[in-house]
């Protein structure tokens, strides 16, 4: 399975995914889930998905061999003029993939199924977050739900609902969404660790700070244990059923 997480904040987007695959208890592999295409003082542009690893492989490779064939062939997320055009390109190439794949077309329901979290800025335009479903519509956050997760969401949502501010800043937010992904991890044996991230400057229109976090990581060993030790002591000093 997957777990993915993009966030808006005041200061930027944060993204984050694990890299576990698959199919079945013993078949389990590593798979990048987080693709970045970026022109530097004209956007940045950054893909997460879930679904079928066979669709989302294809996806990712149409949309990269069509930033590099000529414009008048094909759409490409590197030539749009909007974010929300970007958008459609990939909702329009995930819907194309799931109907060649799927024995009689695209399917709801469908075993060739994928979404894709999607975020980035174009110059002139403010920075955008979209949520892509399989169907090939999408919805974009804003005030009111601003941030989407992908994959086995029910786990590492709670911490989020409950902490989340607009107004944090690139370490705090890494910490939430650390909580978030320990939660997941513990409780579901299909979410796994290495853990790629990248935020996305608001107004920079070039690649921020990015990286991948393994399991051993020292900030991250903290961040679990110090979360389980404050779950244990929130709840020894909560009044006893009487």
């Amino acid at each position: 399975m997957t777990y993915c997480v993009g966030m808006m904040l005041d200061h930027g987007l944060l993204l984050m995914s694990d890299t576990r695959t698959n199919a079945g208890f013993d078949n389990i592999s590593t798979f990048r889930k987080m693709h970045s295409w970026a022109k530097p003082g004209d956007r940045v542009i950054t893909m997460m998905t879930a679904g079928n690893l066979a669709t989302t492989q294809a996806v990712v490779s149409l949309l990269e061999e069509r930033t590099k064939a000529p414009e008048d062939r094909a759409p490409s997320v590197m030539a749009a003029p909007s974010m929300f055009q970007v958008a459609r390109i990939v909702a329009d190439t995930l819907r194309e993939v799931i109907a060649r794949q799927a024995d009689t077309g695209q399917r709801a329901d469908s075993a060739f199924n994928a979404t894709i979290i999607l975020g980035g800025q174009i110059a002139g335009g403010p920075q955008r977050l979209f949520l892509i479903y399989p169907e090939g519509n999408f919805i974009e956050a804003g005030a009111d739900t601003p941030f989407f997760q992908i994959g086995e969401m029910k786990y590492g949502r709670p911490i989020l609902v409950r902490a989340y501010e607009p107004s944090m800043g690139f370490a705090e937010a890494m910490k939430l969404m650390l909580v978030s992904f320990d939660s997941t991890l513990k409780a579901n044996l299909t979410v796994g660790a290495p853990f790629d991230y990248h935020f996305y400057q608001r107004d920079s229109l070039c690649l921020g700070p990015s990286g991948r976090i393994q399991l051993d990581d020292p900030y991250y060993q903290t961040i679990s244990k110090g979360w389980s030790d404050a779950l244990k002591e929130a709840l020894h000093g909560l009044p006893d059923f009487a």
